[in-house]
């Protein structure tokens, strides 16, 4: 796993679920945090005042990061604080459920922007300062509704499916900068979005159990810690499909 001190990481839409995990994994390794938020400015508190309690440096962000303008303030506001980001998580997303029927441009370009425009601002903005050390890691957070028909719509099944083909994308092009970009995809992991009723039983998943936000922290911890690992995106679905 990583050992990350000195170093800072940003996670974007870090308040809850699975940003929520990886921003405590990412300091427990070690690291300086940004908790980025858009609206739950008491959910992203709460997560910054958990890695004090526990001696580690870290500040809370509100950025919308699907525009260009909020992104580059929020990247200069870390700068200022805590230095060049090292780091990056890609995790802010929206699911919002439509049938075809009923899926409107304004709720498929509302979805593009948040899952997938954002990864590309978010990394655009990081990119120069970790060319500049040699060292950075980035993590997209994907989904297994990138390769399959998932239960959210196919608007969302666009912006994963683009979040892995920029994941690869960038990797081809920063690996001789030392800067790795891996995504992980997981299914069915046991957040708010599953709650609300995207997913109302297990019985689906061979292992037999919603995964944990924790579980996706793992694997993002894996990639950050690996410096061979670039261009790759590892499955996290309970034995429900296979990469």
């Amino acid at each position: 796993m990583a050992e990350l001190s000195g170093r800072v990481a940003l996670v974007t839409g870090g308040s809850r679920g699975i940003g929520r995990a990886v921003a405590i994994s990412l300091a427990e390794a070690g690291a300086a945090i940004v908790v980025n938020f858009r609206e739950k400015a008491g959910d992203a508190q709460a997560v910054v005042d958990s890695i004090r309690k526990a001696g580690r440096h870290a500040m809370a962000v509100r950025a919308d990061v699907s525009k260009a303008a909020e992104v580059s303030s929020m990247v200069a506001a870390v700068q200022h604080e805590l230095g060049t980001i090292d780091v990056l998580v890609n995790n802010a997303g929206i699911g919002l459920v439509r049938n075809v029927d009923d899926l409107t441009e304004e709720v498929f370009d509302e979805t593009i922007a948040v899952n997938l425009k954002s990864a590309f601002l978010c990394t655009q903005a990081v990119v120069p300062g970790m060319r500049a050390k040699k060292w950075g890691r980035i993590v997209n957070i994907s989904s297994g509704a990138a390769r399959g028909a998932g239960g959210v719509g196919p608007h969302y099944n666009a912006s994963k499916a683009g979040l892995e083909g920029l994941t690869r994308g960038y990797a081809a092009r920063l690996v001789k900068d030392g800067i790795t970009v891996n995504a992980v995809a997981p299914s069915l992991i046991e957040t708010d979005m599953v709650r609300s009723g995207l997913a109302s039983s297990a019985a689906r998943i061979p292992l037999g159990r919603f995964g944990t936000p924790e579980e996706c922290a793992q694997v993002v911890l894996m990639l950050v810690g690996n410096a061979y690992m670039t261009g790759q995106t590892v499955a996290l679905s309970g034995g429900m499909s296979f990469l």
